[in-house]
């Protein structure tokens, strides 16, 4: 055995100090590119828009997984993929409380109108996809234009799974329309509901609300929709508020009777327990615009008292409907073939002709207040109309030699459709004092489309590429009508809160990781009504989900989007919907 001094035994133990020491010095000095990296995402020193309406600031949002793990001044350790945002706006993703891109994403997933203007959560339903009864599945099929698709589903969960399976970049979510499960019900004719068959309607809207739907809608200037009483609303309404849903109105009028049609908005809003929201807040026709005043006294008032409503808009001075509301409601009940069959008496069409030049229509006739210079001809079936897209009734009436309520009835017929059309009806003044309005979120009430292939076939309202750029390049920066935290405000945590989604609308730590980031000196709609296929600029970066859906302007073709349920669904058939909503809690 061999022995060792005390000397040398302090030597051995200074020695293996020392060598500890180097170690760890040497293991500090690697390379930062040799540490595992601590997040998948940083973007970095960027100025910081949280989606509360607070002041922003300059630092970093870090993702991993589908998550935010750091919003603040400076994130620690790295990223596998780092992006510097100096002089440029970082925000959560975009809320679309309005969207129709129910069959623009069966045939493409980017959505890509809406994502280079930094759209992630794509809101449909204020006529929904489900339920479906076979004669609404071959209703379905015949109203195809350009876009052609199978209907291979039944319900509203259904159709939003499938949209999910196929992979598609943005997020989506639904409402079940009141009007779906009327027609499912009662079929097109103006008839009221038993209380047998409103039992039915109720247990329809449950079942739509359990497999994830965000409340109920209504569009009750269509028809069969237009035939719904106010009780009855307030019944599918109620059932609504007991899943923790609300309710969604496409209002009776936006015109002649809009107040009317917002104080029965409240009304039903009261009745039911449920909130509500007022879809594409306008004042439509000239003679109307100054009810704007009342229209937000009303408001104002409901929410002061405490109901839950809100509203949504679009930044422009005119919709975009079908030539059904042009027409009475009378010619079209039992549904397009029974209309178009009608349309064909020339008794009929003298009878429809006086309805639509009525002064004072007991039903909204959109035409009546736009004109037929004012009505921009968007999109035919029939190919041998399509030369006509782009030009106004007015235009079609005088290349015919006649009227235009008689050239309206005559597309109608020849084409196989409603036809689309855009309605110049709105005050730009009263779109930029809706701007303004706290309670007031967007949504483009558009497809998500692109402008290459099958949608070219037909033009476009220009709010499907243009409508949350628009807010942020004209009403922000040129006219400064709000400040860019609010506007990010209304353009995402708003909707978010309005429709209950917990963990979306803000850059929080913990928040599902969707995240726009863009040039606030540079974002800028382009389409017009002349030329609408034109994408926004200025939106370089987009993360659905934590995954980039758009890198320097241009779509990664991600399929990270996922459907958001409401909260009745528990991943179970039954036993999601509350007894009571008089828990359910907002802020005004």
């Amino acid at each position: 055995m061999i022995k060792t001094s005390p000397t040398n035994r302090h030597w051995q133990r200074a020695f293996a100090r020392s060598l500890l020491s180097a170690c760890l010095s040497a293991a500090l000095a690697l390379p930062a590119a040799a540490a595992t990296p601590a997040y998948d995402t940083v973007i970095r020193s960027g100025t910081i828009y949280d989606g509360s309406g607070d002041v922003p600031f300059v630092g970093d949002v870090a993702i991993s997984g589908d998550r935010l793990v750091y919003v603040g001044r400076h994130a620690p350790g790295k990223g596998r993929a780092e992006f510097d945002a100096r002089g440029k706006a970082i925000a959560p993703g975009f809320v679309n409380m309005l969207a129709h891109p129910e069959e623009s994403l069966l045939i493409d997933g980017r959505a890509l109108s809406d994502l280079r203007q930094g759209v992630t959560l794509e809101v449909m339903g204020e006529m929904s996809m489900g339920p479906l009864n076979e004669p609404m599945k071959k209703d379905l099929l015949r109203q195809q234009t350009d876009v052609h698709y199978d209907v291979d589903w039944t319900t509203l969960g259904e159709y939003m799974e499938k949209l999910q399976g196929r992979g598609i970049t943005p997020n989506v979510a639904s409402f079940v329309s009141a009007g779906t499960v009327r027609q499912y019900v009662l079929g097109e004719d103006d008839v009221q509901p038993t209380a047998e068959q409103l039992a039915r309607m109720r247990t329809l809207v449950r079942q739509a609300m359990e497999q994830g739907a965000l409340g109920v809608t209504t569009a009750l200037i269509y028809n069969p929709f237009t035939y719904a009483k106010t009780p009855e609303l307030i019944a599918l309404a109620q059932e609504s508020a007991l899943c923790g849903g609300m309710y969604i109105a496409h209002m009776r009028s936006e015109g002649d009777r809009l107040l009317e049609a917002v104080r029965e908005t409240i009304e039903i809003a009261r009745g039911s327990g449920a909130p509500a929201e007022i879809y594409h807040l306008k004042v439509a026709g000239q003679g109307n615009w100054n009810k704007l005043d009342a229209v937000i006294k009303e408001v104002d008032a409901a929410r002061a008292a405490g109901t839950r409503i809100t509203a949504d808009m679009y930044t422009y001075t005119a919709g975009a409907t079908g030539l059904d509301a042009a027409m009475p409601p009378w010619v079209q009940e039992g549904g397009y073939d029974k209309w178009a069959e009608q349309l064909k008496d020339p008794v009929v069409r003298a009878r429809v002709a006086a309805d639509m030049r009525d002064p004072n229509p007991t039903w909204e006739n959109l035409l009546l207040r736009a004109g037929a210079k004012g009505a921009l001809l968007l999109g035919f079936k029939n190919p041998a109309l399509k030369p006509l897209t782009g030009k106004t009734l007015d235009e079609v009436a005088r290349m015919r030699g006649v009227s235009p309520e008689e050239a309206a009835m005559q597309l109608v017929v020849e084409d196989g459709t409603r036809v689309g059309v855009a309605y110049f009806l709105m005050s730009e003044d009263n779109i930029r004092r809706q701007v303004a309005l706290p309670w007031v979120s967007f949504g483009s009430d558009a497809g998500a489309p692109a402008p290459e292939g099958v949608f070219l076939l037909s033009s476009e309202h220009p709010r499907a590429y243009g409508n949350f750029t628009r807010v942020l390049a004209k009403y922000v920066r040129e006219e400064k009508v709000i400040t860019l935290q609010e506007a990010i405000r209304r353009l995402s945590s708003l909707p978010a809160e309005t429709l209950s989604l917990a963990d979306r609308g803000r850059l929080r730590k913990g928040y599902c990781a969707d995240v726009v980031m863009f040039d606030p000196a540079a974002v800028q709609d382009h389409a017009t009504y002349d030329k609408p296929h034109q994408l926004s600029t200025g939106v370089g970066n987009v993360w659905v989900n934590g995954v980039q859906a758009l890198r320097n302007g241009e779509a990664t073709r991600s399929t990270s989007g996922r459907f958001v349920r409401g909260r009745a669904w528990s991943g179970a058939p039954k036993g999601a919907c509350r007894a009571s909503s008089a828990d359910w809690k907002w802020s005004k």
